[in-house]
């Protein structure tokens, strides 16, 4: 019996690299032994995706889609993607091309090698990305690895394949802001990873500005370690030692008669400390934030309308 492969690709107005990216999956697939099915996740699109996702699930019954009731997020398709595609392994991989198709084959060499979890790495020869993302790229990652539990590679992408023991796991959490690129490594099991070179994006726009890169590396950071909040203690400890080197120069001045000199030492003081303590109730805030949204239990999306019956 054939093993079963399911592609999860989440959509957000993606009309025009719908049959591309299905066209793509099948012209690899055709040549390896597997039944295989793909499962679009329509991501709230205002755009005629929805559309053609319904003429393409008419013409290939392999085809299949969830279409939620607006946009929740590309984490949360990735969720819906992997709480319904009922398969050996799932792959996930974006509709516009710029995660090479012919990758494929490899992850599953590599899966059937025993590797539980595959996940493809820009190569560094990423032409197709400003400057500016690079650096800010490389900065999280070392970042996120510095002040987290789990160490993520520069280049890591939401490229992976995860085979159904990992799947049946993630499926039992229920986590508001899933962040996979760190999940996937936090569960362990045998991983491999393969360079790629991300292709141009063939139709549309990035859907990821600087906004949406910040959110989601503070989401990723916050999601697995409590070392910020450790850091904000210690600050505060050390600010707090630091201003008791006040204390000799205040009696000095008021022993010898001198006044406290300067306005502009004032202020540049008191908009520091300012800062910082904004800075370290922005800290206390994101977490408190995530155990709010945590707590009220509302799901992480809705859907729609699907062709997925029970």
């Amino acid at each position: 019996m054939m093993k079963k492969i399911s592609f999860v690709v989440p959509i957000y107005n993606e009309m025009e690299n719908i049959y591309l990216i299905a066209n793509a999956i099948r012209e690899e697939m055709v040549l390896l032994k597997y039944n295989y099915s793909i499962l679009f996740v329509n991501d709230g699109s205002i755009d005629n995706s929805l559309t053609i996702l319904k003429k393409i699930s008419l013409e290939r019954i392999n085809v299949k889609f969830l279409s939620f009731s607006r946009n929740f997020g590309k984490e949360a398709a990735l969720t819906a993607g992997i709480n319904f595609a009922k398969a050996d392994a799932i792959i996930m991989i974006d509709a516009d091309l710029q995660h090479p198709p012919e990758m494929i084959k490899y992850m599953l060499s590599a899966w059937e090698d025993d590797y539980e979890i595959v996940y493809c790495k820009r190569d560094g020869k990423n032409i197709h990305t400003t400057f500016i993302n690079t650096i800010f790229s490389k900065f999280f990652y070392s970042v996120m690895s510095l002040l987290s539990n789990v160490h993520l590679e520069d280049g890591a992408s939401d490229f992976r394949l995860l085979d159904k023991k990992v799947v049946e796991i993630l499926n039992k959490w229920k986590e508001q802001e899933p962040f996979y690129r760190g999940l996937t490594k936090w569960v362990g099991f045998k991983q491999k990873s393969i360079f790629y070179t991300p292709r141009e994006r063939v139709h549309g726009e990035t859907k990821y500005n600087t906004k949406k890169l910040i959110r989601l590396a503070l989401q990723g950071i916050t999601s697995f370690s409590t070392k910020p909040l450790y850091i904000a203690t210690y600050l505060g400890f050390a600010f707090s030692l630091a201003s008791l080197l006040f204390v000799p120069y205040a009696i000095f001045s008021y022993y010898y008669g001198q006044a406290v000199s300067g306005w502009t030492s004032v202020i540049v003081a008191i908009a520091f400390f300012g800062g910082l303590q904004l800075m370290i109730l922005g800290i206390i805030g994101l977490y408190l934030g995530k155990l709010f949204m945590q707590s009220k239990g509302r799901p992480l999306y809705i859907i729609k309308e699907s062709n997925i019956h029970a």
